[in-house]
């Protein structure tokens, strides 16, 4: 949970990994690492990465993942910001999919765990 709340601190905060592992232990700097995206890379190509690297992450980085894009796309639907056009947004969500796509399994859904049409996903 930690790790989720954390998600952005390096990229977006630039919080140094070293500080999070310090204050929040080895365990939840390696998992906000994982889902950190290079910004030293041109955004073509950290969007390329994420749908490439999205079937090799952990668990626990799948579901901050999806999590994450869960909550993207829900601003896009119901509060897209003023400058982003139709054809941006339905890029994202085109984009959005194939990283989605790369996060299944390893998941409990997959396990079975959690029943298709549960109420408490």
């Amino acid at each position: 949970m930690i790790a989720a709340l954390l998600h952005d601190a390096i990229e977006d905060q630039e919080l140094p990994y070293e500080l999070l592992a310090r204050e929040f232990g080895a365990r939840v700097a390696a998992t906000v690492a994982e889902v950190t995206d290079d910004k030293s890379l041109d955004k073509a190509e950290r969007k390329r990465r994420q749908v490439e690297h999205a079937p090799k992450k952990t668990d626990a980085a799948k579901l901050i993942k999806l999590a994450d894009k869960a909550s993207n796309l829900r601003a896009i639907a119901f509060a897209p910001s003023p400058d982003w056009s139709v054809k941006r947004r339905l890029e994202y969500i085109d984009w959005a999919r194939k990283v989605v796509q790369g996060l299944r399994g390893g998941l409990p859904a997959s396990r079975g765990t959690i029943r298709s049409g549960s109420r408490g996903c």
